[in-house]
C-alpha cells in the first residue's frame, strides 16, 4: 500500500486508552472496528459502536460506510502521519450487564456509564447517586478497611451534589453505604451499578441537540453562522434523548436541564425527519399535539434516524432475555441476600458462542416509510428528504415504498442496516436464561406457570 493511500485512525476508548490503527484510503468502519477487536482480544463488542465528533455532537457511524464520507474532502487530502479520531461509544445501554457476557466489554461499559453518572442532573434522584457511588468503590477498592478520606467525592459524584451536600457530608456518610457491601466481589459489585444505573432518569441515555425554531444560514461560502429573531430561543435548546425503553425530551435553559416528555416506544405512532426538520408524533390516547425540532443539519438527521431505529429494534429482540433475567435475580434474592446477580454464566457463555453470530437480522419490528425529493448542495449535507418510520413493537416487520428506486435508497441509508449482533444472539441469550431459571425453579419446586 502506497503511502499517500494510507490512513491513521485513532480511536479513543472509555478507559482513556487509545488505538492507532492504520487503514486505506477507501476503508470502511468495520475494518477499525475489526482492529478495535482484535486489540481488546475479544469477539464482538456488542452495546458499542464507533462514532465520530461533528458540532460537539457524537454521531455512531455506520460501518458499511467508507470512512471518507464521514471525514469529507479532508479526509482525501491529508497525509498518513495526520490522525483522524474516532470514538468507542456505547451505542445500546442495557438494564442488566449480564447480557455482556466479555469482561473486558462489560468493564468498558461501566467505566463508561461511571462518566455518565458523575455529569448526571437528576437532583431528585440523590438517594441513587449515593448507593451508585458505594456500589462504585466497592468495585474499584473493595471491602471497605478505613472509614475516613480513602475516596475524592469528585471521583464519585456530580459537582451539583458535593455543592449541595459538602465535601464533610459525603466523606462521611457514604462508606456507611459502602460498608454494606462487604463480601460483593467487585464483579457483583459493577453487575449492581450497571443495574442501579439503568434507572437513573438522564444515566443510560444518548443526547442529541435540537432547537425549536429552524436556524438561517446566512453565509454558504463561510463556515455556518446562524441568526433568531427571538434572543430566548438561542440560550435555550432542546436535547432529544434515546433511552432504553422510548425517547426523552428535554428543554435546557441557563445550562440546567428540563423534562418536558418521556415517551416509551409504544408512546411513539411516527417519528419523521424532513432535512434538518424533525416531527414527533404521539399515539392519539397521549392527547399531544406533533412536536417538531431542527437538528443541526440533514446529516444529523439520518444518523439520528438510524440510532432510533436500532434502539428500537434493539429493546425488541433483548426483552425476553431482561425478563428471563429478571425472575432469575428475584428467585436468588429470596434465597440469597445481595447475592442477585449470580448465574451460570459459563455455561451462558459456551452456549452463546456455539451460535453463528454472523447470520442477518430478520425480525427488526420497525415498519419504515421513506419518500425522497433530492436537492444537492456543498458536500450533500443540505438534501431535502422526508425519512420517517413508525414503531410497531409487537407487529412483524413491513416495508412501504412507493417504487423500486426507494429500495437501493434505503439500503444506501442504513436505518435498518444490521445491529453489532444479530438477533439469533439475543434468541441464545433468552434460550440460555430461560433453561437456567427453570432449573433453578425445578430445584425448589417452584412452578413457573
Amino acid at each position: 500500500m502506497r503511502t499517500r493511500q494510507k490512513r491513521q485512525v485513532c480511536v479513543l476508548l472509555p478507559n482513556k486508552q487509545h488505538l492507532d490503527c492504520i487503514v486505506g484510503v477507501r476503508a470502511r468502519g468495520h475494518e477499525v472496528l475489526n482492529s478495535v477487536l482484535k486489540h481488546l482480544g475479544v469477539s464482538e463488542l456488542q452495546v458499542f459502536g464507533l462514532a465520530v465528533l461533528r458540532d460537539n455532537e457524537y454521531l455512531f457511524l455506520d460501518s458499511a460506510q467508507k470512512l471518507s464520507k464521514y471525514f469529507g474532502k479532508r479526509w482525501n487530502r491529508a497525509s498518513s502521519t495526520v490522525p483522524f479520531i474516532l470514538f468507542l461509544r456505547v451505542q445500546y445501554y442495557v438494564e442488566s450487564g449480564l447480557l455482556i457476557l466479555s469482561s473486558k466489554v462489560q468493564q468498558l461499559y461501566y467505566t463508561e456509564l461511571r462518566q455518565k453518572v458523575l455529569h448526571s442532573q437528576s437532583c431528585h434522584q440523590e438517594a441513587l447517586l449515593f448507593q451508585l457511588a458505594a456500589s462504585a468503590l466497592q468495585a474499584e477498592v473493595g471491602d471497605l478497611e478505613k472509614h475516613r478520606h480513602y475516596f475524592l467525592p469528585e471521583d464519585y459524584f456530580p459537582s451539583w451534589l458535593i455543592k449541595r451536600r459538602g465535601r464533610d457530608f459525603l466523606l462521611q456518610h457514604c462508606p456507611v453505604l459502602h460498608i454494606e457491601l462487604r463480601g460483593v466481589t467487585r464483579i457483583q459489585a459493577v453487575l449492581q451499578f450497571i443495574k442501579e444505573a439503568s434507572i437513573l432518569q438522564d444515566g443510560p441515555v444518548t443526547f442529541y441537540r435540537m432547537r425549536q425554531v429552524r436556524l438561517h444560514r446566512i453565509n454558504q461560502r463561510k463556515p455556518p453562522k446562524y441568526y433568531c429573531n427571538d434572543k430566548k430561543e438561542l440560550r435555550s435548546s432542546i436535547l432529544l434523548g434515546v433511552a432504553m425503553k422510548g425517547v426523552h425530551i428535554y428543554q435546557e435553559v441557563g445550562g440546567k436541564q428540563c423534562q418536558l416528555y418521556v415517551f416509551s416506544w409504544t408512546d411513539i405512532e411516527r417519528l419523521t425527519f424532513q432535512g434538518s426538520r424533525f416531527e414527533i408524533a404521539a399515539v392519539g390516547s397521549l392527547c399531544l399535539p406533533k412536536l417538531v425540532y431542527y437538528t443541526p443539519s440533514a446529516t444529523h438527521s439520518k444518523h439520528i434516524l438510524r440510532h432510533l431505529s436500532d434502539s428500537h429494534r434493539f429493546h425488541i429482540i433483548t426483552r425476553d432475555a431482561i425478563g428471563y433475567i429478571q425472575q432469575l435475580e428475584d428467585m436468588q434474592a429470596s434465597q440469597f441476600h445481595k447475592e442477585a446477580y449470580i448465574c451460570d454464566t459459563t455455561r451462558l457463555a459456551h452456549r452463546l458462542q456455539s451460535n453463528s453470530l454472523t447470520s442477518s437480522m430478520s425480525d427488526c419490528s420497525v415498519a419504515v416509510e421513506t419518500t425522497t425529493a433530492w436537492s444537492k448542495e456543498e458536500e450533500e449535507e443540505e438534501e431535502e428528504e422526508v425519512t420517517e418510520f413508525e414503531l410497531c413493537v409487537d407487529e412483524p416487520e413491513e416495508l412501504f415504498v412507493d417504487s423500486p428506486a426507494e429500495l437501493s435508497w434505503l439500503a444506501e441509508l442504513s436505518v435498518d442496516g444490521p445491529l453489532v449482533l444479530p438477533s439469533s444472539y439475543w434468541a441464545a441469550v433468552t434460550m440460555e436464561m430461560k433453561q437456567v431459571l427453570k432449573s433453578r425453579a425445578d430445584d425448589e419446586g417452584v412452578s413457573m406457570d
